[in-house]
Order: structure tokens, then sequence, then C-alpha cells
């Protein structure tokens, strides 16, 4: 009997173990499109950024044997021309690589110094009849040097073996003016190519601004929406969702068309003798301004809004009842419990103005581009991946870095509007 018990036992755990098997692997498949379009829409796209900033194969599969030989190439003078076995080398695999390959090649070596392109692509004209006499000293050098005196600085040389290795830090470095000197070592990138930090530091300060005027617009919009009478309320609602319902760039136009010199804005303004001469409202700062918070007021409007829905009226009267004046009230009680709202607002707003491309790029002028129409410049014209991605990597970090500022101050369930 025991033994009959023991079977029975035993069964009932194979049982139950097979039940709760069955019941992950349904879990599993009820999650798995989840799993699937995050991965595919998220984690594919942003690893993909990640290995396209670092990667640097362009240089060394059509010049494999040449890199070799710049491996072991350490002058002491610094107007040392490499030995005539990197000339040689150069020459064979230049003139026997695919021609596509070599473009891509050198319009990499062309990031390192302008005009390596033109260098490179004027040489390869120059190889289609080499001399027998190649191998001999010297031959090689002469020969490059015939074609271009630029063969014979080291400089050109110094770029071939910065760029030929797998991956490199030179797109990463470049998004923010540094630079690799011939040495290895990172270094300021010379006074006319620092662009990157300013175009970061004008986006992030755009972002802030229209971040602060939205809240300043938006805050007391989401309340005369909360307190206004019904009919109103509805109309308030509307004209806040309305943006969502209509096209990015047909808003965009939509004022372009009202801020320019001849157009409503500055016609009603000469009309009632506020103005002798049009404003320029459009293809400038202000009118980059006007038109951002318009487009992101919603953004900051809907989440202070619905944290104001979940405040009791009833706080605001205990606190007048208890003798404490409207502002003091306001500050004290009803601000604070409408700091969820503002921070997700915020938050949301500065994320999304950072990203904009469309917008800037129509109504700003070009000293006010933001760091979206650069990304998409290199992504769209250049068809540079690697500045593209190292931009959008920098772009992601300070967004993050928002993100985990706010997730401290505020928390993270409150942001969420989970508490």
């Amino acid at each position: 009997m025991v033994l009959a018990i023991e079977n029975e036992m035993s069964q009932l755990g194979n049982t139950l173990r097979a039940n709760q098997r069955r019941k992950s692997f349904i879990s599993l498949m009820l999650i798995a499109p989840l799993f699937i379009y995050v991965l595919v829409a998220f984690i594919l796209p942003i690893g993909t950024m990640f290995y396209k900033a670092i990667e640097n194969a362009e240089v060394i599969e059509v010049f494999p044997q040449t890199a070799s030989h710049l491996e072991n190439w350490h002058p002491t003078d610094s107007k040392a021309a490499p030995p005539d076995t990197v000339y040689l080398s150069f020459i064979q695999e230049l003139s026997s690589a695919p021609r596509n390959k070599v473009g891509e090649a050198a319009r990499r070596l062309n990031y390192e110094i302008s005009g390596y392109r033109t260098l490179v692509t004027r040489t390869v004209r120059k190889l289609r009849d080499l001399p027998q006499n190649l191998g001999v000293e010297g031959n090689a050098r002469k020969f490059l040097s015939a074609i271009d005196e630029r063969w014979e600085e080291p400089a050109f040389w110094h770029a071939i073996k910065r760029t030929s290795t797998p991956y490199t830090p030179f797109y990463m470095l470049a998004a923010v003016d540094l630079q690799l000197d011939d040495t290895g070592s990172i270094a300021q990138a010379p006074e006319e190519q620092r662009t990157y930090v300013d175009i970061l530091l004008r986006t992030l300060r755009i972002s802030a601004v229209v971040t602060l005027v939205c809240l300043a617009l938006g805050y007391p919009l989401a309340n005369l929406m909360l307190v206004a009478p019904k009919p109103f309320a509805t109309v308030l609602i509307i004209a806040v969702m309305l943006p969502f319902w209509t096209s990015l760039l047909a808003r965009t136009s939509a004022w372009i068309v009202l801020l320019q010199r001849e157009g409503l804005v500055n016609s009603f303004l000469g009309y009632i003798g506020l103005i002798n001469q049009p404003l320029e409202l459009i293809f400038n700062t202000t009118g980059l301004y006007i038109v951002m918070v318009h487009m992101m007021l919603p953004f900051m409007v809907l989440p202070i809004y619905s944290t104001m829905k979940g405040v009791p009226p009833q706080y605001m009267k205990a606190s007048s009842s208890l003798g404490a004046s409207p502002v003091r009230g306001f500050w004290e009680i009803y601000f604070p419990m409408t700091l969820p709202g503002v921070g997700a607002g915020a938050l949301l707003t500065f994320i999304v103005t950072t990203g904009y491309y469309i917008t800037p790029s129509l109504v700003a002028s070009a000293r006010d581009q933001m760091l979206g129409y650069f990304i998409a410049f290199f992504a769209n014209t250049t068809i540079n991946w690697g500045m593209a991605s190292a931009l959008g990597i920098i772009l992601l970090v300070c967004t993050l870095s928002l993100y985990f500022i706010a997730a401290r101050t505020i928390g993270v369930r409150q942001l969420a509007g989970l508490k």
C-alpha cells in the first residue's frame, strides 16, 4: 500500500509539473508578440545605431596588407614617410580592389582629411599602366609621388593607419568635437571643426525654453479646462486635441503663411496701427519658438490636466477654512499634488522637442537648426551612418540622463501616473 501511495504521489507531482510547464508556455506565447515588437522596434534599431557608431571596416577591407605594414611603422620624426613596402602594397591593393569598395574607403578617409577622396580617385585613374620595375626599392614611392605630391606627406599615411581597425571611436569623438591625433591620443578638433557641442547645447537650450513656455501656458490652461463650465471646457479640450488630428507638415506650413512678412499676423498688426513695418516673425529664432510652443503645448497640457482631475477639490477648501490664503494653499497643497503631471509633461515636452526635425528645418534659420537636422543630413544626404549614429547616441544619452534625473527627483511611478 505504501508503494501504491508513493506511485500516486509521484504521478500527481508529474501532473502538476506538466500543468505548470503548460501554463508557463502559454504565458510565454501570450507575451511573445510584445517581446518581438520591442525587439524589432526598439532593441534592434538602437543596437544597430550603437554598432554603426563604431563600425570601421571600409579601409581595412581594401588595404589589409598596407594596414599591416603601417601597424609596425612608428616614426621618430613626424615628417618621416613610411617605408617603401607600404607604398608598394598600397599600389597593389588599390589597383586590384573593387571600385565600389575603393570608393567607400576613400569616403571614410575623407572624413579624416578633406580632399582624400579626390586624391584616391585621381590615383586610381593613374594605375591602369603600372611600370614593370615597381618592386625595385624606391620606385613605388616615386610612382605615387609623381601622381600627387601629397603621397609624400606622412599625415595621409597616418590617416590610413588610424582607420585600419575594425572598430573606431572616431565618430563618437567627433560628435563631441574631439579627435585622435597621429599618436593615437585624444585631442580637441581644430577650431573650425568644433560645431557639434554648440549644436547640442543649442538643441538643449531651445528645448528648455520651449518646455518652460509650454509649462507657463499649459498649467493655467489645464486648470481652466478643469474648472470651466462643461460646454466651454469641451471646446478647450477639442482645441488642445485638434493638433493631433492635423498633419505636422500642414500645421508648420500654416504657421509660415501666418507669420511671413505679408502674412495674416503682420497684416493685422499693421491694420490696427501697432506696427509701421512688417516684423520678422519667421525663419528665425522667434518663429521657431512660436511654432514649437504650438506643437508641444498639448504634450504639456494633457498630463497636467490628467493629474489635476485626481486632486480632490475639498483640499483647497479645507486649507482655506484653516486660514491659509489662496496663494499659500496653491503652493503648499495644490501645486505639490500636481507635480507628477508637471514632471511628466515637462519630460515629455523636452524629449520630443530635442528630437524634432521637420519644424526647425522649415521655420528656423540656418544658425537655429537643431541636432535632429544634422542627424537627418548625415543619414540621408552624405550617407554617413557612423556620424548620424554617433549624434543619435549623444542625443539618446542626454534624454536618458534627463529621465533618470526626473525619476530620482519625482519618482518613476509618479511620472508614469501610477501613484
